[in-house]
């Protein structure tokens, strides 16, 4: 399973939002910690905001912060909002699937199932569980 540099960033986004709490961070501050496009994170900006992950305020004070508590924010539900899709093999998308054995084949029913494993896994896990090391992280970004 491999998420797309959009769902990375966007991850990266909300984990920086959830250890500044106290004040509205900018696209252009996330994009330069992270070393990122900042075209790229207003992007990631307007999709968290459209998902309603993070509240916006433009102006020349703008920003954006979280919109809800880091622990009300599930990984599962994030990256399923995030990711265009879910099609780890051409037959997961029966518009597109070429494939000659898709009709006999097994492995795919294996593939769904550790697709759903994984998701499970993250179903488990909050926003505020991946940041509860906020010194740490703080002095990753180096704002400690």
């Amino acid at each position: 399973m491999k998420l797309t540099a959009f769902t990375d960033y966007s991850l990266r986004a909300l984990m920086y939002l959830a250890v500044h709490p106290e004040r509205l961070c900018t696209a252009k501050e996330i994009a330069e910690t992270f070393q990122i496009s900042q075209n790229h994170m207003v992007k990631v900006a307007y999709q968290l905001s459209k998902l309603g992950y993070v509240e916006t305020q433009k102006g020349k004070n703008g920003g954006m912060k979280l919109s809800r508590p880091a622990g009300e924010i599930n990984l599962g539900d994030a990256i399923r909002g995030l990711e265009p899709d879910f099609h780890l093999v051409e037959c997961f998308n029966r518009k597109d699937d070429n494939c000659r054995i898709s009709s006999a084949c097994q492995f795919k029913s294996v593939l769904f199932e550790a697709q759903s494993a994984f998701l499970d896994v993250l179903d488990g896990y909050s926003l505020a569980n991946i940041t509860e090391n906020e010194l740490d992280l703080l002095g990753a970004l180096g704002a400690a």
